[in-house]
C-alpha cells in the first residue's frame, strides 16, 4: 500500500471541543487527510466546523447518524452537504424511505455544488454487544442484523455502511467491491478499549474489508497526536492493496 493510500483511509475523530479540535487539526494538517465531525462538535458549532476544516484542506466526515422522518432526513442531508461534508451517516434503522429520503436530498445538494457526499449507512453501533441489541428488542446475531440493515441501505441508494470490524469481512462479500465499509472501533495493538465492545487493530481492519477506519482517542488523546497517527499509516503501509 503506498503512503498516501493508507493516509486516505484512516479518518480521525475529533470528539472535542472547538478549541482542542482545531489545535488538532492544524498539528495535522500535512499529515491526515480526512476528520470525522461528530454530534459532539457539531452541535456546539454547527455547519462553520465543517467549513473551517475544508478550507485547512482536509476531507470531513460529518458523523450525524441521521434518523427521523424521511422529509426531515432529506433536508438535513442536503444542508449537511451544502456545508461542504465529503461524507455523511444515516441510521440503517430508519426505514428503505428515510434512507431514499438521504439520498434524494444529497442529490439536491449537488444540483449547488456538481458532486454529491458519500453516504453511509450505521447498522449495529461499535458500543453494543448480543445483550445491547436485546435491549431494543432485536434478537438476531450482531452479524446477522448488520448485514440486514447493510441489504436495505444498498438497495436505497447508499453508497456503503459503518459496521464494527468484525463484521467488515462479510459485509464486503455482501456488497460488492465498490461499496465503503466505515469502521469505528479500530484500536492500535495496547490501546484502551475505551467504550467500544468490537474492535481490531488497523491492519486487521483494512486486512477484513474495510476502506476507511474511524480513529479517535487513541490518536486524540496520545502525547504525540502526529506520531500516534504515523504509527498507524506505517502499520498499513505494508498491507497489499
Amino acid at each position: 500500500m503506498l503512503e498516501q493510500e493508507a493516509r486516505e483511509r484512516i479518518i480521525v475523530a475529533l470528539d472535542c471541543d472547538r478549541t482542542r479540535a482545531l489545535e488538532l487539526a492544524g498539528k495535522l494538517s500535512g499529515h491526515a487527510t480526512w476528520l470525522k465531525v461528530g454530534m459532539t462538535l457539531f452541535y456546539a458549532e454547527g455547519p462553520d466546523i465543517v467549513r473551517e476544516f475544508r478550507k485547512l484542506g482536509f476531507k470531513v466526515f460529518l458523523d450525524l447518524k441521521f434518523h427521523d422522518i424521511p422529509h426531515q432526513v432529506r433536508g438535513a442531508a442536503r444542508s449537511a452537504a451544502l456545508a461542504g461534508a465529503d461524507l455523511l451517516s444515516v441510521h440503517g434503522l430508519g426505514s428503505g424511505a428515510m434512507l431514499a429520503a438521504c439520498r434524494e436530498g444529497a442529490e439536491e445538494a449537488a444540483e449547488q455544488l456538481g458532486a454529491r457526499p458519500k453516504l453511509v449507512a450505521i447498522t449495529v453501533l461499535t458500543s453494543m454487544d448480543q445483550e445491547a441489541l436485546a435491549q431494543i428488542g432485536i434478537d438476531a446475531p450482531v452479524a446477522e442484523e448488520a448485514a440486514r440493515l447493510a441489504s436495505l441501505a444498498k438497495v436505497n441508494g447508499i453508497d456503503g455502511i459503518v459496521c464494527s470490524p468484525q463484521e467488515a469481512h462479510a459485509m464486503r462479500q455482501l456488497l460488492g467491491e465498490d461499496a465503503l465499509i466505515v469502521t469505528p472501533g479500530v484500536r492500535p495493538a495496547g490501546a484502551t478499549l475505551g467504550d467500544q465492545s468490537r474492535v481490531a487493530t488497523p491492519a486487521a481492519a483494512l486486512e477484513a474489508g474495510a476502506s476507511h477506519l474511524v480513529i479517535g482517542r487513541p490518536i486524540t488523546s496520545a502525547d504525540d497526536p502526529v506520531e500516534a497517527y504515523e504509527a498507524i499509516v506505517s502499520e498499513l503501509v505494508p498491507l497489499a492493496l
